[in-house]
């Protein structure tokens, strides 16, 4: 006769460790595979079940104790290993256990048409060791399903995270190795531009790699401003992650990030390119670190986040804006709101500094009847005060701005389907006489952004297509099939020539040189 014991769910597994080690009872953990910072988590809903004591007889009925209560911990240790639970909701039961590598892992214990066999005892337990069975040699065969144990703090000393070689993203993002590389690295593609000056920018035409790993539409993508570390490419996405990838030259994902419990809906890079400021509809923004991964800063604001931008000559503070009718200005040093831009709108859908940061352009939802007379807005960055509010009078909202980098105008990407000049000095006249048509928005978040030299213009559109064109003249240069699903961002390359990252609706990453 053989006797099976099934105990609750210890409050901490570091207590179970030391009782098994100092040769306390066995116990069976039923309804939770419990682990640490390193391993897979997969917790049932349900609490483990009060013990029960019950005996099992070859042909027989169980004892008196309680049937009810065997069926169920017979039914809980069936299923109680995360390997049959892939094998049964998973249709590839194969592909999906590479997941789940780890030694510690539960194992489910074997059954022969639904009966429990009895129990072997371990190579590392002594003989005896258990409550109720029958002491077994030390050398006896395991069951094949069975795995032997590994003390949590063995784990901790000795393990390293493996997953799928299919997800080079989550293998990246565990290797400590390579997270302490991602600034000290200089890419060889990169690496001869950087002592000659930037020459004359180009229209990327072919397709260099194609970067997968995003769940969700992928808002923006963005190169590290620094030369030497220009090979870094930023990507946040609807999932609620942000990446750091090596864009240039191997393609690898260097990290992943996943502070946010909402949509990212935009992020940039630190003028330093150490440091992460993104923006959520969790209602938070945050600063992270690049090579550690961890949140520096973390703000409320209260309202989702649409966008996020740093100030141009004090990087300690920035604005954000999104589903609230007022602009917020951080200082992430003492993580208090310094000032606040109110606007009667209902959304901010993008933030542009202008020259110096003495001024910024705010684009937002609230389009009149007649005209949208406060869908651009110039404030007053000291003063919070409207500058004017008389500068876009057409009846199209304005998704995104992109300031020049050499003269005094910036850029409105339009619902109309194209894009408006603007001069960055009062009173913010528009040029009616240049305008940037060709590609479509039809209500997406489409960004344009200029080249290093300023001479060329690049928008993506709700076609799928990237657009580059002549700044000087408004002609279209080229057209580039990026993507079957709107393209939602085309970032050039400051260092490179010819070279240019594009994302889509599909979560899809590409770069063109």
């Amino acid at each position: 006769m053989s006797s099976l014991v099934a105990y609750e769910n210890s409050e901490s597994e570091d207590d179970n460790l030391e009782q098994m080690e100092e040769g306390a009872s066995a116990s069976v953990q039923t309804g939770s595979c419990e682990q640490d910072q390193k391993v897979r988590v997969c917790k049932s809903s349900e609490e483990a079940p009060k013990p029960y004591i019950f005996t099992i007889e070859p042909n027989s009925s169980l004892s008196k104790y309680d049937a009810n209560a065997s069926e169920r911990i017979n039914s809980t240790l069936q299923l109680q290993s995360c390997f049959d639970w892939e094998r049964k909701h998973c249709s590839d039961g194969t592909a999906k256990e590479k997941h789940f590598t780890d030694s510690a892992a539960p194992q489910s214990f074997p059954t022969t048409q639904g009966k429990i066999l009895p129990l072997q005892t371990l190579p590392h337990m002594p003989q005896g060791f258990g409550c109720g069975l029958k002491p077994a040699k030390r050398h006896q065969t395991v069951p094949s399903g069975v795995r032997p144990y590994i003390p949590k703090r063995q784990r901790l000393a000795t393990s390293i995270e493996t997953a799928n070689p299919e997800s080079p993203a989550d293998q990246v993002a565990g290797n400590q190795t390579r997270e302490s590389q991602i600034l000290s690295e200089v890419s060889a593609r990169v690496k001869p531009y950087l002592a000659h000056k930037p020459g004359a920018a180009g229209i990327p035409r072919k397709l260099l790699m194609s970067l997968g790993g995003h769940q969700g539409p992928v808002n923006t993508v963005q190169w590290c401003p620094v030369p030497h570390l220009s090979h870094l490419l930023l990507s946040a996405s609807m999932d609620k992650t942000f990446k750091v990838w090596d864009a240039a030259e191997s393609g690898r994902c260097l990290r992943v990030y996943s502070c946010h419990s909402g949509a990212v809906r935009d992020a940039c890079w630190t003028p330093c390119g150490r440091r992460l400021l993104t923006g959520s509809f969790d209602n938070t923004a945050v600063i992270t670190d690049v090579e550690t991964g961890q949140q520096v800063v973390k703000l409320d604001n209260q309202f989702k986040a649409m966008c996020v931008v740093l100030h141009p000559s004090n990087p300690e503070v920035f604005l954000c804006g999104g589903y609230s009718s007022a602009v917020k200005a951080w200082d992430s040093r003492s993580c208090k709101v310094v000032k606040v831009y109110k606007a009667g709108i209902q959304q901010t859908l993008d933030i542009l500094f202008l020259r110096a940061g003495a001024d910024f352009i705010t684009s937002s939802d609230c389009v009149s009847r007649d005209s949208a007379d406060r869908t651009l807005i110039a404030w007053d960055f000291q003063t919070t005060a409207k500058v004017s509010n008389q500068i876009y009078h057409e009846r199209y909202t304005c998704p995104s701005l992109a300031l020049h980098p050499l003269e005094e105008s910036f850029v409105a990407q339009t619902n109309g389907n194209y894009m408006a000049v603007f001069s960055s000095q009062q009173p913010y006249r528009m040029n009616k006489r240049r305008q940037y048509e060709g590609h479509k928005v039809e209500g997406y978040a489409v960004q344009c952004e200029f080249s290093l030299d300023g001479t060329i213009l690049a928008s993506g559109s709700s076609t799928g297509s990237a657009h580059f064109y002549d700044y000087h003249n408004a002609r279209m240069l080229h057209t580039l099939r990026t993507h079957s699903q709107p393209c939602l961002c085309v970032s050039q390359h400051p260092v490179l020539p010819a070279t240019a990252a594009t994302c889509d609706w599909a979560g899809e990453i590409k770069v063109w040189h």
